[in-house]
Order: C-alpha cells, then structure tokens, then sequence
C-alpha cells in the first residue's frame, strides 16, 4: 500500500512539474508582461528597470525555479488586467466554481445511476427507450445550446428561474456560499443542470452497460440457482460490482466539471473560475491564465489520486495482485 501511494505521489508531481513549465512558457511566447504593466509609451530605462524587478532578466532555468518555488505556495504575482494578487482572484472565484461543480456532480449521480439501472433492467421497454434516447441528446448537444435553451425556456419564457449571477450569497471567513439561502439555489439550478447534462448522460449509458456485463457473469447465475430475488441479485450483487468502475469515470468527472466548467460560467455570467479564465485570454492576463491552468492540473491530479486510494481499498483484486507481485 504505501509503495503504491509513493509511486502515485511521484507522478503526481511530474505531472504538476510538467504543467508547471507548460505555464511557465505562457510569459515567454504570449506577450511581453513588462509591455502590459508600463504601456506602450515607456521608456527604455523603466523597461530595464521593470524587468529586474521581475527577475526577466535572469537565465530560462532560474526564472523557472523561482516560478515553481512560488508556484508551490500560491503565489502567481498581479493580474494585468486588474492589478490585482492573482492568488487572491482565485481565492475569490474557486467558492462559486467548486460549489457549481458540486450541485452538478450531484445531480448527475442522482439522477444518473437510477436511469441506467432501469435502462439495463426493463430493456427493450418504452420508459428504457426514452432514456437512451434522452442520453444521445445530452451526449450529443453542446453545452452552451443547453443552456441557452434552458435560458429561453425557464428564464424568459416562464420566468421561474434568473438567467445570470449567483445571487446572494454568505460569507464564512474567506468563503463564500449561496447554498445557504433559497435565492442561491434559485440562481444554481439552471446553471447545475446545464452543466451535469453531460455528466448525467454518460453515466447513465456507463452504469447501463456495466450493469448489463455483470448480469451475464457466471455468479449472478450462480445466484439465480440458488433462488436469490431478483432485489437480491440486482441490487445487492449486480449493482454493487458495477459501481466499482463508475466511481472511477465519476472522481475524474468531478475534475472535468470545475475545469469545463468555462462555458456554463459564461453563458450564465457565473462569477467563478472559469468566466475569470475567459476574461484573462481576452485580455491576455498570462498570470491568471498561469495560475488557471496549474490549480486545474492540482484538482485533477489529487481527484486522481484519491480514486485510485478508493479504487485499491474497494476491488480486493488489485490488493491481492499487488501482494502476489511482490
């Protein structure tokens, strides 16, 4: 167990190095960050000037430790655009991004798992059919089509839900939250929907063909000789083993929303991390688009990580091949 997690621990952290300098090469081919800081009409000196300060002047390799050192801490320098700790930015946003993510992923495994147990159970009937049906049009619609759908729809047809912002929401220390008040809800729930769609839909086709590949093993039918109900066979074996690989398509998932989570922000003005992002490549804002694209990288790896830890401590084989092997 722990020369598995060490080995896991060491990929992670090629992973966050290689990100690293993927981020790291932005402020050496997109722009000049001296150039947005001084303007067009500075002067040579105070260019000089600047990039001491900055250490731009230093070799390739040094300027790349100090980033990792500071990237290692938290710290990306100021936003170009708004003048701001690029840290602090990200403080800000990533409450209303993770708390989007969350609902989302929610929902998506909520409404997910049922519709594909009952679409590998009652296959061949209507209700299996429309479901099917229902995930080739999550899987195949883009995701800012829904929520302009959803938009037109709810928003400005009916009325019942607002089409833009996350409403009030309360502070905690350096969090904030709008799940605390029914109006926060009001304003996620478009927003969630959109984005779990996708999420829905795979997973339901996911749990639907696992389901159907563990029901035509051999000790399910030795199950059925033995006169177990099908409640038994169904949900206390079938669906036990089908979780197994859902759970890791799920953990990984959960990354995909906070970082696709770009266009649902936009199209819903959400104030999270990704609308930030998209703002930062209109203007060219390479340490927020830095910091982005390493805090990314960070969940993903860490979601990784705990999969595979959950994954090791729930599928008794791995445990017991990894004995063997050594």
């Amino acid at each position: 167990m722990l020369a598995f997690i060490l080995r896991r621990l060491i990929q992670a952290v090629i992973v966050m190095v290689t990100v690293a300098f993927i981020s790291f090469m932005l402020f050496q081919y997109v722009g000049d960050p001296v150039v947005f800081l001084l303007g067009q009409d500075a002067t040579p000196a105070q260019i000089r000037e600047l990039r001491a300060q900055l250490g731009l002047d230093q070799p390739f390799f040094v300027q790349f430790w100090h980033f990792l050192v500071n990237a290692a801490q938290g710290e990306f320098g100021l936003s170009l655009r708004q003048g701001a700790k690029v840290s602090r930015l990200i403080a800000e946003r990533f409450p209303a991004t993770l708390e989007l993510a969350l609902v989302a992923a929610f929902l998506a495994l909520l409404v997910g798992v049922p519709m594909g147990v009952y679409a590998a159970l009652k296959r061949g009937t209507f209700t299996s059919q429309v479901f099917m049906t229902f995930s080739l049009l999550g899987v195949s619609l883009p995701t800012f089509l829904i929520g302009i759908l959803l938009i037109l729809v709810f928003s400005v047809t009916l009325g019942w839900f607002p089409s833009f912002g996350r409403g009030p929401v309360v502070q905690m220390g350096w969090w904030s939250t709008g799940l605390l008040s029914a109006k926060g809800w009001h304003h996620i729930t478009l927003p969630a929907i959109t984005l779990a769609i996708f999420q829905l839909t795979l997973i339901m086709r996911l749990v639907r063909a696992e389901m159907l590949e563990v029901l035509r093993t051999d000790y399910i039918k030795f199950a059925r000789a033995r006169g177990l109900s099908d409640r038994a066979i169904h949900f206390g074996h079938a669906l036990k083993n089908t979780l197994v690989p859902v759970m890791t398509i799920t953990g990984l998932q959960l990354g995909g929303l906070i970082a696709f989570a770009i266009i649902t922000e936009t199209v819903f003005q959400w104030p999270g991390m990704g609308l930030l992002f998209i703002q930062a490549v209109t203007f060219a804002d390479i340490p927020v688009m830095a910091a982005y694209l390493c805090l990314i990288a960070l969940i993903f790896v860490a979601i990784n990580l705990v999969v595979d830890l959950l994954y090791f401590a729930v599928d008794p084989r791995l445990r017991v091949g990894k004995a063997g092997g050594h």
